[in-house]
């Protein structure tokens, strides 16, 4: 794909790193405006005055008050904790605006798992298996992305391969909007609505992931549409909505694409930091070179990220994939500010790329802006679907990622359990870094990035 503990025992030893518990287990000392988050408190800000983010309740109102009430930590230190396991190849963790207490997470194969204050819900919050093509290693349920306003109008967004369905043909890409009662812990399954579909020549290379921008719109990463060396010349066309970031205004559905961005191979996450909306895609390569695409804010429409021209910092070679051109015409291209190797003893991997861990298919992740670790703020997480290693940079400087540390060893969880195959990563309402990893069949697991060690 890319594309020893009971359930109790775990919500009870994660309740004050991951999600709160509930307070009929948290005793009878909780107490709204001690500004401390305590049960299921959404925030906590030290009175009990409504109209200042957090309610008299102790409810959120609006983000500003996301952080109320969570303790800090200092320094950058890091570990993993288990948030769920058991689960069926997960492909992306998510919550919305305005949920702390609870996490969702995405099964390929066409459910949206809960996991409400700290324990794995026994029945999906969404299951449309019966609609998801999920046959092939790059096809499934990829995503699901909450609407900004979804604490009023209940709306979400999922992005999957179909099965065959009237004029939609197996295996071509769907993106739905769906109802629920927000604070529902099951969706409406007959409630979905057509947002956008797109044939897909080949299985491969779908791209999937829906994510809300800062300007409100629904962003749709689309992968050149398989294969090798986009054979279709997708990534470069302007008459295809392959191999493009694109973007929808969903007031109206369906809605139409706007073309925001091209020269995209297989965009396996993207992300704008929450805080000053730079946008972050990690694009996976072809035989050689894996790389991630940076845009400072404000991010305007119309950047070229070079495929199928370029693989990386690298001259694509459409007659030899394994072995780059020396030259070509890189006008008007945004070149990567970070690329790695599929091996240092490959053609044309030189400079810094040899220093970098290997890898042959990089999972974008999240610039962190949480609660709990301000020192570790402003920092973007990757991964490999192949290797595992999981590092980040914090800043990009000269059209190059700046301070690139590793954490593999530091997030490794240990008591015989290991990451393997990093399929995706997420954050939660308060901007807290999930990683998924992928698994076989129905061992999928989500972790959690806390304050180590």
């Amino acid at each position: 794909m890319h594309p020893c503990c009971s359930l109790l025992a775990l919500a009870a030893t994660l309740a004050s790193a991951v999600l709160p518990i509930d307070p009929s287990v948290a005793g009878d000392s909780l107490t709204c405006g001690n500004g401390v988050v305590e049960g299921t408190e959404e925030c906590d800000d030290g009175n009990t005055t409504s109209g200042d983010g957090c309610s008299a309740t102790c409810q959120l109102e609006n983000t500003s008050a996301i952080c109320a009430g969570i303790p800090t930590v200092s320094g950058t230190a890091i570990k993993s904790v288990l948030v769920a396991s058991g689960l069926a190849h997960p492909t992306y963790v998510t919550a919305p605006p305005l949920d702390p207490n609870r996490l969702f997470i995405v099964e390929q194969p066409g459910r949206v798992r809960l996991v409400k204050n700290g324990a794995l819900q026994t029945t999906a919050f969404l299951d449309i298996g019966a609609k998801v093509e999920s046959g092939g290693g790059e096809q499934g349920l990829f995503s699901v992305a909450f609407h900004p306003d979804f604490e009023t109008n209940g709306f979400f967004y999922v992005n999957y391969t179909s099965k065959p369905s009237g004029t939609i043909a197996d295996g071509d890409t769907v993106v739905e909007r769906y109802h629920a009662s927000p604070s529902s812990d099951q969706a409406d399954p007959l409630s979905a609505q057509l947002v956008f579909t797109v044939h897909q020549p080949f299985s491969n290379h779908n791209g999937g992931l829906n994510l809300f921008g800062p300007d409100g719109m629904l962003y749709v990463g689309m992968g050149d549409g398989g294969s090798g060396g986009d054979p279709l010349g997708n990534g470069q066309s302007n008459s295809s909505h392959l191999g493009k970031l694109l973007r929808f205004d969903v007031s109206t559905l369906p809605a139409t694409p706007q073309h925001f961005a091209k020269g995209l191979r297989n965009p396996w996450r993207y992300a704008f930091d929450r805080a000053t909306g730079d946008l972050y895609i990690a694009d996976v390569g072809q035989n050689l070179f894996e790389e991630i695409d940076f845009v400072p804010a404000p991010v305007a429409s119309g950047v070229n990220f070079g495929w199928n021209i370029m693989e990386g910092r690298h001259c694509f070679n459409t007659a030899n994939f394994n072995t780059p051109l020396s030259t070509c015409t890189m006008t008007g291209l945004t070149l990567p500010v970070l690329d790695y190797c599929h091996s240092t003893s490959q053609n044309g991997c030189t400079g810094a790329e040899t220093t970098h861990p290997t890898g042959c298919s990089i999972t974008g992740g999240f610039v962190y802006r949480g609660c709990r670790m301000p020192d570790l703020r402003g920092r973007y997480f990757y991964s490999d679907f192949c290797t595992a290693f999981i590092r980040s940079f914090k800043g990009v400087s000269g059209g190059a990622a700046q301070d690139v540390q590793g954490h593999t060893a530091a997030l490794a969880p240990g008591g015989g359990r290991s990451i393997d195959a990093v399929s995706s990563f997420g954050e939660d309402a308060r901007g807290e870094l999930y990683i998924a990893d992928w698994g076989s069949r129905s061992d999928g697991e989500v972790y959690e990035i806390v304050p180590g060690p």
